[in-house]
């Protein structure tokens, strides 16, 4: 019992001195700013544009005034809130969560803790449950404001204001803390197993951006290939996040990154069990491993 008190207590303070450091470091503010200006931009800024001109642009082709409109209001902010997160949202949340791990190796930080007799596995699940802290964050302020910019925009077009259900919000802050959480801890598994930022971030881009796609390309010709793909972390975030905002398969205007590849069920239990395995797999790395 004594042992598991100490365990948490270290934790606590691991948590505590890497939400120190996270708060003051710049990158953090630069990823995080980074995803509210795409967020605005694909989920307002360029159907507002298209809405005031009267000329749909590539994010709206083939819809009506109306329906634009209708995309812009508060009861459709749960899905503009999802729409970015598999492919913009994960992304930078890769690159967070590389930078936070690659990071403690690059400046000596882990060399530095482990030395002193800092046990590693608090350690380790200190600065997860920082990474997860900033991914809650990030999730609280995305949705205050789009909710804030579909109030202006509902309230200056003289529009009825109806707010989404409870049951919408909840499926949908799900949904996305699933999908960011995954993607910031493969980043931080990345970072520990690369023992450095550059490396760890350059290659989750290239495989969140590039590999995935083309093997869901390849996919479409080979069977096996096709039956991976349905297990890889991006199918399974964009077919949780196309089962929640229930993706038209019909359609031709489609959100990058969203899809209904596999079912939303089975997306969810995919992308949780990436989650644990990702803190699994960087706690049993950083306990084996000389830090040096």
């Amino acid at each position: 019992m004594s042992t598991l008190i100490a365990s948490a207590t270290a934790t606590t303070r691991s948590t505590r001195a890497e939400l120190v450091r996270l708060r003051a470091w710049p990158a953090v503010w630069i990823t995080l700013g980074a995803w509210l200006v795409l967020s605005v931009m694909f989920g307002y800024l360029f159907t507002y544009l298209s809405y005031t001109s009267g000329d749909p642009g590539f994010a709206d082709e083939g819809t009506t005034q109306a329906e634009q409109l209708a995309r812009m209001l508060p009861d459709a902010v749960p899905e503009v809130f999802l729409q970015g997160m598999p492919m913009f949202g994960g992304a930078l949340m890769m690159v967070l969560g590389a930078l936070v791990a690659g990071n403690g190796y690059g400046w000596g930080t882990w060399k530095t803790l482990f030395s002193q007799g800092v046990r590693r596995t608090p350690a380790v699940l200190g600065s997860v449950t920082a990474l997860t802290a900033v991914v809650v964050g990030t999730l609280v302020v995305t949705f205050g404001l789009d909710l804030g910019i579909s109030l202006v925009i509902a309230s200056s077009e003289s529009q009825d204001i109806v707010m989404p259900s409870l049951g919408s919000v909840g499926g949908a802050a799900g949904a996305g803390f699933l999908v960011l959480e995954m993607w910031a801890l493969l980043g931080f598994l990345l970072g520990t197993l690369a023992r450095g930022p550059a490396l760890s971030v350059g290659l989750g881009l290239v495989w969140a951006l590039v590999v995935e796609n083309l093997l869901r390309g390849v996919g479409q010709l080979l069977g096996w290939v096709e039956s991976l793909t349905e297990v890889l972390p991006g199918t399974s975030a964009g077919s949780l996040i196309g089962a929640v905002i229930g993706l038209d398969p019909t359609s031709g205007d489609q959100t990058p990154g969203v899809l209904d590849t596999v079912s939303g069920d089975r997306a969810a239990i995919t992308v949780a069990v990436y989650v644990v395995l990702a803190v699994v797999a960087s706690i049993a790395l950083v306990r084996r491993r000389d830090v040096a």
